[in-house]
């Protein structure tokens, strides 16, 4: 079976994939006009992000057997397009989960302690030490709106701060829930008018997408801090950018953005704001998370479609 990677992931995915008898192409970078011309010649497609796999790309790939995402989120996906041609889709959800936490952990810290404001202050020669008070974690609350495997692990690490937890979701595990001594809210609202730093952790579906808009900025208490490390679309950027300049809410650390990297006026000007931490969706950028990832999915794949 001929296996095309689109796009970098670490070198033991395609080491492993080979001694398992598999063909591997390695063709990192891959324009989306070649990757039309060369997709029919594969049995599996493996990307990140960067791949854009549309229902044009599936319907070229005719001898297209699976698609494996190194990842979570499968919104680059035409998921629908997939499972009309019976392709399966392979991904790893398991790779990011401390990366994103503790990416999380560092960005509330640095809300909390204006951190890159002193350093940016530092690097100016100054020495700003009055004007950059900030404030502990100990004793604050955390609203984490989804409780999946990330938003559990930031749980656990705010907990271990002394925080308290809300949690918002469809559905929550009980059981984790008690392990970081949280409280489950049945309305988003309650969770937003009581927490002193929200964090999001959902998937990008019809019904998450621009959830926290000018009704759920409006809502949270007065300087708080927002962290989204979920998808860009969860976020009304204006909305946020309206918040943020108002003072209703005290900051933002942002690491996702409805266009990446950011291309309209309100997404440059986000990422401007002296109360705003923006990085370009390093969440999962960390050796061990690549690395995990590339075995993840060599394995799921061998796993799926291992030559007999």
């Amino acid at each position: 079976m001929r296996v095309l990677i689109a796009d970098e992931v670490d070198p033991v995915c395609g080491v492993r994939l080979r001694a398992a008898g598999f063909e591997v192409d390695e063709k990192f970078g891959v324009s989306y006009d070649a990757l039309k011309g060369i997709i029919g010649s594969y049995d599996i497609l493996i990307v990140r992000s960067r791949t854009k796999v549309t229902r044009e790309i599936i319907e070229r790939g005719k001898n297209l057997r699976a698609i494996g995402r190194v990842g979570v989120g499968l919104d680059t996906i035409d998921v629908k397009a997939a499972e009309e041609a019976g392709i399966k889709i392979l991904n790893t959800p398991q790779m990011s989960t401390v990366a994103v936490a503790e990416l999380v952990m560092g960005m509330m810290l640095g809300l909390a302690r204006k951190i890159c404001l002193a350093s940016e202050s530092m690097k100016k020669g100054l020495w700003e030490k009055k004007k950059l008070h900030g404030i502990e974690l100990k004793g604050k609350t955390l609203g984490v709106v989804g409780f999946g495997r990330i938003g559990r692990a930031v749980a656990e690490r705010s907990r271990a701060f002394g925080m308290n937890i809300l949690v918002y979701d469809v559905v929550v595990d009980e059981n984790a829930l008690t392990r970081v001594g949280g409280e489950r809210v049945s309305k988003i609202g309650d969770l937003l008018q009581r927490s002193d730093v929200v964090t999001v952790h959902v998937p990008l579906i019809p019904e998450t997408y621009h959830m926290f808009g000018e009704a759920a900025f409006s809502t949270m208490r007065h300087g708080s801090f927002f962290i989204n490390a979920s998808r860009g679309e969860v976020v009304d950027t204006g909305a946020l950018l309206r918040a943020l300049k108002s003072g209703m809410i005290a900051g933002a650390a942002i690491d996702v953005f409805e266009h990446e990297p950011p291309e309209t006026p309100e997404e440059r000007e986000l990422v401007s704001l002296p109360n705003v931490i923006a990085t370009p969706h390093i969440g999962a950028q960390t050796r061990e998370a690549q690395l995990l990832g590339a075995e993840l999915i060599a394995e799921n794949i061998i796993n799926a479609f291992k030559p007999l």
